[in-house]
């Protein structure tokens, strides 16, 4: 299939799990992973009306989306890979949407950027539900005080949560996981569920859903 195919048949597909989880139509949003996809390859993907992109690295973003963005001005840009302290000015400058808040040191960069900036950044937090060591993410059960710590004291509004459950596991326990989470936190956003699984995210709950694969074929 061709991309506007791909990203039609996902879009297809969204629709039906918000049926099916008897969700208001459109209550999903779809953030179109463009990682590693240069300039011409994601310009189809625009031209289809796709608006909200997700990107894994600050340095990969800047030298295609701000050309990007000038052209389409309402574009959404999701940072959904790790970050580092020293990228967060970088950060704050070009992404709409940081989902992968997960430590305090970049909680308070990222603070500061926002005000140096006089920009506000949605954000959330990225809480590893699976507890795996080699992945980034607060662990569910100080995700409370994080988000607690991020508002309180650092006057940061925290949009939702994320999660990437672990890939030999089934992911609706996770996805379970993260919704309650959210009640409790009393956050209104869930960034769960990437290509292969992101019809059992909506069932769980999910706001938005994050698919590259599956639009724009393997890597």
């Amino acid at each position: 299939m061709e991309l506007q195919e791909r990203l039609n048949d996902v879009r297809s597909r969204i629709a039906a799990g918000e049926r099916q989880a008897g969700r208001a139509a459109g209550s999903v949003r779809l953030v179109t992973v463009s990682k590693t996809f240069e300039v011409e390859a994601i310009r189809p993907a625009i031209d289809a009306g796709q608006r909200v992109f997700g990107e894994n690295r600050v340095q990969e973003s800047q030298g295609k989306w701000p050309a990007l963005k000038a052209e389409q001005p309402d574009i959404e840009l999701h940072l959904i890979g790790p970050l580092q302290s020293n990228k967060a000015a970088d950060a704050v400058a070009l992404f709409d949407v940081i989902e992968t808040v997960d430590r305090e040191k970049i909680a308070r960069a990222l603070a500061e950027e926002m005000r140096r900036q006089g920009k506000k950044t949605r954000l959330y937090i990225q809480v590893n539900t699976g507890l795996e060591p080699q992945k980034a993410g607060i662990a569910p059960d100080d995700t409370p005080a994080f988000v607690a710590l991020c508002r309180d004291d650092l006057g940061l509004s925290i949009e939702g949560l994320m999660c990437i459950p672990p890939a030999e596991e089934n992911p609706g326990p996770h996805f379970a996981l993260l919704a309650r989470l959210a009640l409790k936190c009393g956050v209104e956003k869930l960034s769960m569920g990437m290509s292969g699984d992101y019809e059992t995210a909506i069932a769980f709950g999910a706001t938005s859903v994050r698919v590259g694969s599956a639009i724009f074929g393997a890597r």
